[in-house]
């Protein structure tokens, strides 16, 4: 049962991803990339004063679990504080390498279907590119927009 419902999940978000476009107005754009598989997408958020993500976005290419986890993260993520957002990205991270809670994974909502893929190591970095260029773009502030209009960094999963 919970492999079918991780690829039910797995192929909408995929096939049907709602936030894979460019954002108006993002203040926070960060690339990621996973140099082992080749997934490369671009994560922008526009966050407010107070802030709160108020939208997202991401475009870029890769394998059907970056693009997907990428889109559940921001289904999660939309609306909730700079430091929720982080908490959740914890949350996921410890739940792909098996150290998180019951109570901690339903935190986590639809992306706690990606938990079997603690179990594959090869598409662990996958399934967490979007989580760790998030983290990057708020911890080093290298998704901050410079006054070029771009991005001040790049975040990899090299390190994960």
């Amino acid at each position: 049962m919970q492999n079918s419902f991780y690829n039910e999940i797995l192929t909408d978000h995929n096939l049907h991803p709602a936030h894979k476009d460019k954002i108006e107005g993002a203040n926070y754009t960060l690339e990621g990339v996973n140099p082992t598989c080749g997934d490369d997408i671009i994560l922008s958020l526009r966050v407010d004063d107070n802030g709160i993500i108020q939208d997202g976005g991401f475009v870029g290419d890769g394998c059907a679990i970056s693009q997907a986890s990428a889109d559940i993260m921001l289904d999660l993520i939309i609306g909730k504080s700079k430091e929720e957002a982080q908490h959740l990205s914890d949350l996921f991270l410890r739940m792909i390498r098996g150290k998180v809670t019951e109570a901690e994974k339903e935190e986590l909502e639809e992306a706690g279907a990606l938990e079997d893929i603690s179990h594959m190591p090869a598409r662990v970095k996958c399934a967490v590119l979007g989580w760790h260029t998030m983290d990057e773009m708020f911890t080093d502030g290298a998704g901050r927009i410079g006054p070029d209009g771009k991005p001040t960094g790049t975040a990899t999963t090299e390190d994960q």
